[in-house]
C-alpha cells in the first residue's frame, strides 16, 4: 500500500521497503522550524525558498504495528510529517516530521468550562506535566492557539464545523473550517477576509478513476500558510469527527 502510495506521488525514487525509507528521512525531509510564529498559521521560510501551492497525499495509518497514526507524504515520495498514537481518544497528540522529531503537539483541554472537544497547540513537544489535564498552566510552554469544534444550534445557515482562536477559547477567531470531514471535503478560510489557505480533498486512483475512500486523501497548502499547522488541523478534525 506505501509503495502504491509512493507511485501516486510521482517518486523518483527506487521502491524499498519501510525500514530502509525511514532510515532515508532525516537527511532528505524538509521540516518548518520550530520558533515562535508573528501569525497563527504563518510559515517561517529560507531566504531562498519560493512560496508555493503544496500537495501531500495523507496516509490515516501509522509506519508503527499496532499503533493509530498518520503518515503524510509529498509529491516526491517523501515523508513528510507522521503521527504514531495509542488508543482510541488521547488526550495528547504530536505531530512529527519524517525524522521523528515533534513538530506541534495537541493538547485536548480538560476544563470544568470547556468542552471535550477544545484543543490547545503547542509549538515542537509539550510532554504530559500532570496526570489531569486541568490546566494549560500545567504546560512549560504558552499555546499558540485553541481548536474547537463548533457546537450547532438548531439549524444555521453556516457550514463551519471549528474554529482557530488565539490562546484560548472567547478569543478572536483567525481561521473557520468549513465543511465535512467525514466526506474529506474541508477548506480552511482566514476569518478576516474569507481567503482558502488550506484544503482537504478526496485521493483519486487514477485519471477519472474512483478514490480511495476516507484512509486516504489529499491536504492542499496555499503559499504562505504553515503546512505543519495545517497538518494540525487536519489531526484535530480527525479528532472531532472520527
Amino acid at each position: 500500500m506505501f509503495l502504491f502510495l509512493r507511485y501516486l506521488s510521482r517518486t523518483v525514487h527506487e521502491e524499498q521497503q519501510f525500514e530502509n525509507e525511514y532510515k532515508r528521512l532525516s537527511s532528505l525531509c524538509k521540516t518548518i522550524p520550530n520558533e515562535d510564529r508573528h501569525q497563527i498559521g504563518e510559515p517561517r521560510h529560507d531566504s531562498n525558498a519560493e512560496e508555493v501551492c503544496v500537495s501531500f497525499t495523507v496516509w490515516r495509518k501509522s509506519l508503527l504495528i499496532n499503533c493509530n497514526g498518520f503518515t503524510v507524504i509529498d509529491s516526491r515520495g517523501d515523508i513528510v510529517y507522521r503521527v504514531d498514537s495509542y488508543g482510541g481518544r488521547p488526550r495528547e497528540v504530536v505531530l512529527m516530521d519524517g525524522a521523528g522529531k515533534s513538530v506541534l503537539t495537541l493538547r485536548r483541554l480538560k476544563k470544568l468550562i470547556a468542552r471535550p472537544d477544545d484543543w490547545l497547540v503547542y509549538e515542537g513537544e509539550d510532554g504530559d506535566n500532570g496526570p489531569s489535564y486541568n490546566c494549560s498552566k500545567l504546560s512549560k510552554k504558552k499555546p499558540i492557539c485553541c481548536v474547537r469544534r463548533r457546537v450547532a444550534i438548531l439549524r444555521a445557515a453556516s457550514d463551519a464545523i471549528a474554529y482557530v482562536c488565539r490562546a484560548m477559547p472567547g478569543k478572536a477567531r483567525e481561521y473557520v473550517i468549513e465543511g465535512s470531514y467525514a466526506n474529506r471535503s474541508c477548506k480552511v478560510l482566514k476569518e478576516s477576509s474569507r481567503d482558502v489557505v488550506a484544503e482537504i480533498k478526496r485521493k483519486e486512483a487514477s485519471p477519472g478513476g474512483g478514490s480511495f475512500g476516507t484512509e486516504v486523501f489529499s491536504l492542499v497548502v496555499q503559499p504562505g500558510f504553515d503546512c505543519g499547522f495545517a497538518m494540525a488541523l487536519v489531526l484535530l478534525l480527525d479528532q472531532m469527527f472520527s
